[in-house]
């Protein structure tokens, strides 16, 4: 039965984490797992100040005019950055697409002029994807990241400085956590993103070596963010340079980012560092830049050894908490839940992501299934134990009973020494001829009533009634500290309270009874016995057999008890040894027999 049982728990551990496998599996949760990976990830950790923002923000909308601007404004930004040649930039990015000529020549020289005198200069550049067929010599697929369109500086400015692509992918939450580290177009070949494209142009500014670029799956790479949006943002104006408001050198050595940064112009985004505050495009861009300089680029664990860790996760966990108590399963459940979280936190630091919500979600939802589970099996079998036990079992046994759990209340016993106790009504016969039957039931009904109460307040186990006898015994189902003493004071109880019923007998109808005890104690099969459709808690074996010949020897009001009985109650009894002079059925001759006289009440 235990290896059934212990099967059928496997089969349903791996069949719910098999679901929560699955579930995990379909992508339903991946955007609750990308804010709960947001959350652990993502921090601002504060720029060094080697990137500044420069917005084409509202007050040079005000100041300037709509856009889009005369392209000779971005002409003379780039001629102050650069007017001091000792203290010029690294590298000026431009987030903003020059495609094909102006209706102004003379301003699209002046930018291009601009661009290659001080060849710091990088340039926006944009892909527009969406689906398409692509044919192969053997066979076609449908590709859904083709490039349809690219849009790039127009010829004479592509000429004469950088560029790199500027698009935003954002999950499929809307959220920007990935970036494209290049694109490739064709007819131009790869195009690394303007992130990538200024950090090399920094990197060779510097004299240094730039690192190598991070892991990215079909060109994506996870975004670690520096900053929160307005990080970089210091309200520089691209109208403070053109008006000359402030000092050119600032900018000696750094990388300067001129793009939109007002809201209306579309270039904001929600980002995995703050999902309230919408970031603009050129921050995005800076956050990427940094990235680069810290070489810190961490990627997605292999997504298969994830939901391969949760299926054994979840099955392991389910296993546990099956039949767990809370002392235990609680623990278990804190654990497992807070350690996954700082495994996450660990390996994100040595540059592995992995996802950050599911084992948390599903072992505490496995938790609470399995509390619930616990309940109902524990009250369940409650019930099957007080209706196994409640009608004859003292209830502080019960309690223990429960407490500790019934091994099993299937068909079958286990071997226990008991104290067993028969007492049974002497004379009844003779009264029950002479009166009416209902006298007769309310008679019984007082003398089991008062054997119950005797053996129940000394935590016996009621056994059955046979007529007007009845069987108890002590020590089973749960162990007791000295069972033959409470066998013994239940008797003493009986005979002491059947005087009490015998005068109100007589008083009421002129006639008496009185009991007859018998006690003894050693091992006997306790446990449910019969049928499988009709079984009975009871005691079998010689010790209760010797125990009910006791009994049917005992003359009214007289309690017989074994010798093993009278040693084990020594000098709290005083006892009367028969010797062998009572013969017992079934027993050999010599066969001690002694009458319980007195014993002692021990609180």
């Amino acid at each position: 039965m235990k290896h059934k049982q212990l099967f059928l728990r496997l089969a349903v551990a791996i069949a719910a984490a098999a679901a929560m496998t699955a579930l995990a599996a379909s992508g339903l949760l991946d955007a609750a797992d990308g804010s709960a990976s947001d959350a652990l990830y993502q921090h601002q950790n504060g720029t060094d100040g080697e990137i500044v923002v420069i917005g084409m923000d509202q007050r040079a909308l005000e100041e300037l005019g709509p856009l889009p601007w005369p392209r000779s404004y971005v002409a003379e930004a780039i001629e102050y950055l650069n007017s001091d040649p000792d203290a010029r930039p690294a590298v000026i990015g431009i987030d903003v697409l020059y495609v094909g000529e102006s209706a102004d020549p003379d301003a699209d020289a002046f930018l291009v002029e601009a661009a290659e005198e001080y060849g710091n200069v990088v340039f926006a550049s944009a892909a527009t994807f969406g689906s398409e067929i692509v044919h192969t010599e053997d066979s076609f697929y449908l590709d859904d990241r083709a490039v349809l369109a690219w849009d790039s500086p127009f010829d004479a400015l592509a000429a004469v400085s950088a560029t790199g692509h500027i698009n935003a992918m954002h999950d499929s939450d809307g959220v920007i956590r990935h970036m494209l580290l290049w694109v490739d177009v064709p007819g131009v070949g790869r195009v690394p993103s303007f992130s990538r494209a200024i950090y090399e142009r920094w990197c060779d500014a510097r004299g240094e070596t730039p690192n190598a670029p991070p892991a990215a799956e079909g060109g994506f790479f996870y975004l670690p963010f520096t900053e929160r949006p307005r990080g970089y943002y210091d309200g520089v104006s691209i109208a403070d340079l053109l008006s000359g408001e402030i000092a050119s050198d600032e900018f000696a050595g750094k990388i300067v980012l001129i793009g939109p940064y007002a809201a209306g112009m579309q270039d904001d985004y929600v980002t995995a560092v703050d999902h309230a505050v919408p970031m603009y495009g050129i921050e995005i861009q800076a956050n990427a830049i940094d990235a680069f300089r810290a070489g810190f680029a961490p990627c997605e664990a292999d997504n298969r050894v994830q939901l391969a860790v949760l299926f054994v996760l979840c099955a392991a966990a389910l296993m546990w908490f099956l039949d767990r108590k809370l002392r235990w399963s609680i623990p278990s459940w804190l654990v497992l839940s807070a350690g996954w979280l700082g495994l996450c936190v660990l390996l994100y630091r040595a540059g592995h992501i992995l996802h950050v919500l599911y084992v948390p979600l599903f072992v505490t939802l496995l938790f609470v299934v399995s509390v619930a589970v616990n309940y109902v099996r524990a009250q369940r079998e409650r019930r099957r134990v007080q209706n196994t036990f409640g009608h004859y079992i003292d209830p502080a046994v019960m309690k223990q009973l429960i407490e500790r759990g019934s091994d099993s209340l299937e068909l079958g016993g286990k071997l226990y020494d008991i104290a067993v106790l028969f007492v049974d009504i002497r004379g009844f016969t003779t009264m029950s001829e002479a009166l009416d039957p209902p006298t007769v039931v309310e008679i019984i009904n007082k003398y089991l009533t008062l054997t119950t109460e005797c053996i129940m307040r000394n935590h016996g186990t009621l056994d059955k009634f046979v007529g007007d006898c009845t069987m108890a015994f002590w020590n089973a189902p749960l162990p007791q500290d000295d069972a033959i003493y409470l066998a013994c004071r239940a008797a003493m109880d009986m005979v002491e309270g059947s005087k009490a019923v015998g005068e109100e007998l007589m008083r009421r109808f002129g006639r008496t009874v009185s009991f007859g005890v018998g006690v003894n104690y050693g091992p006997a099969v306790v446990g449910n016995i019969g049928a499988p459709k009709r079984m009975d808690y009871t005691a079998i074996g010689d010790t209760v057999n010797t125990a009910a010949r006791l009994e049917a020897n005992a003359p009214g009001g007289t309690v017989y008890i074994s010798r093993v009985v009278a040693d084990a109650l020594g000098e709290r009894a005083k006892t009367t040894s028969l010797g062998a002079s009572i013969k017992l059925k079934g027993k050999a001759e010599g066969f001690e027999v002694l009458t319980l006289d007195e014993l002692e009440k021990v609180e």
